[in-house]
């Protein structure tokens, strides 16, 4: 394994340990809200293009970094180039978000079994150029979709509101449905070894969907794979460290932590914040939970948000960061008032 940040405080949370003030660093962090990614996107001829290109992908992990000293980096790239190294077409639309093709109902498991890990060589190779780039003191994390949410994606071609095609083929086909989550299941254990190896010094598993399960699906379709990854991973990699973001769980999340051994909980902004500090964080660390509106909508509403996220957590292992992703008009400025205050913060 390359050499990593041992010392960042992020990886001191991630085993257990407090931090005042505690780390921050924000999902989505590199993009269009900045004017540089901005500049930097029009150099790539699309979304995809952009992600294989490892100096300008590495060029976009870092520029968050650079402006606002963030305690980590996360890598720049999406959870759809593991459906693009499983043999599915991923085109990204301006404007319309991305496109698969052939969609998996309709033509049945006609991906390989294996994820072409030669395909994704360009994203171990940002990895590698980030962390030369990178401080000491700053984490470098690497993701990839859990298998449900990447799963909806494939079966339905795109995003959906409700993720019903997904859903449906579940219900209907269970058995066929059990063998695409089987492939992901597989695949992200191969390519998060791999961003390991690269260089990374934890990595996030993001299930975008997990809330729209019920309580038995999300044990069958996010749970279980979750933590079949996660025992897998650390087959190969012992200590490795691992974030799980099951957005929209709300109580549910207290069976994915005593299920699944994360080493932190990503937290959305739903979840009611005393059940998540009194259920879950007495479990396990947890990170988020600030609402990206939020941060969109700043002045004394986005102090007393902060002041809220804090109060509920900052008193045991703690990552702050946002509830999902920085949404692309949030103003820059907004972002040095959140990170000035949780900075400011050491009681």
């Amino acid at each position: 394994m390359a050499v990593t940040s041992r010392d960042a405080a992020i990886l001191k949370v991630l085993s257990g340990g407090t931090c005042r003030p505690p780390p921050v660093w924000l999902m989505r962090q590199a993009g269009r809200y900045l004017p540089e990614y901005r500049e930097l996107r029009a150099r790539a001829a699309s979304f995809l293009d952009l992600c294989f290109a490892p100096k300008l992908a590495a060029e976009a992990t870092l520029q968050p970094v650079r402006r606002f000293e963030m305690d980590a980096a996360i890598l720049f790239s999406d959870i759809l180039v593991v459906p693009h190294a499983l043999g599915q077409t991923v085109v990204f639309e301006t404007g319309e978000g991305p496109r698969l093709s052939p969609t998996i109902g309709s033509v049945g498991l006609s991906m390989p079994g294996k994820i072409d890990l030669s395909v994704l060589a360009p994203v171990f190779e940002t990895i590698a150029i980030v962390r030369a780039s990178l401080p000491s003191h700053v984490a470098l994390l690497g993701f990839c979709g859990a298998p449900w949410t990447v799963a909806t994606y494939m079966v339905a071609g795109h995003g959906t509101s409700d993720q019903a095609p997904a859903r449906l083929f579940a219900y209907r086909q269970p058995v066929a449905f059990q063998e695409l989550i089987d492939v992901l299941v597989q695949a992200s254990i191969d390519y998060l070894e791999a961003q390991l190896g690269a260089g990374v010094d934890a990595v996030q598993l993001f299930d975008t969907w997990a809330g729209v399960l019920g309580p038995a699906e999300f044990e069958r379709w996010c749970i279980e794979p979750t933590a079949r990854i996660v025992a897998g991973l650390r087959k190969r990699v012992a200590r490795a460290k691992i974030i799980g973001f099951p957005r929209g769980a709300g109580v549910l999340a207290r069976r994915y932590v005593e299920n699944i051994p994360v080493d932190a909980i990503g937290l959305d902004w739903m979840i009611d914040r005393d059940f998540a500090r009194d259920e879950i964080q007495s479990l396990r660390p947890v990170q988020g939970n600030l609402d990206p509106i939020a941060l969109v909508a700043g002045g004394a509403a986005l102090d007393r948000e902060v002041d809220a996220v804090l109060e509920a957590f900052a008193g045991k292992p703690f990552i702050f960061n946002l509830g999902h992703g920085i949404l692309p008009e949030t103003p820059i400025a907004h972002v040095e008032q959140m990170l000035g205050r949780v900075r400011k913060f050491r009681s």
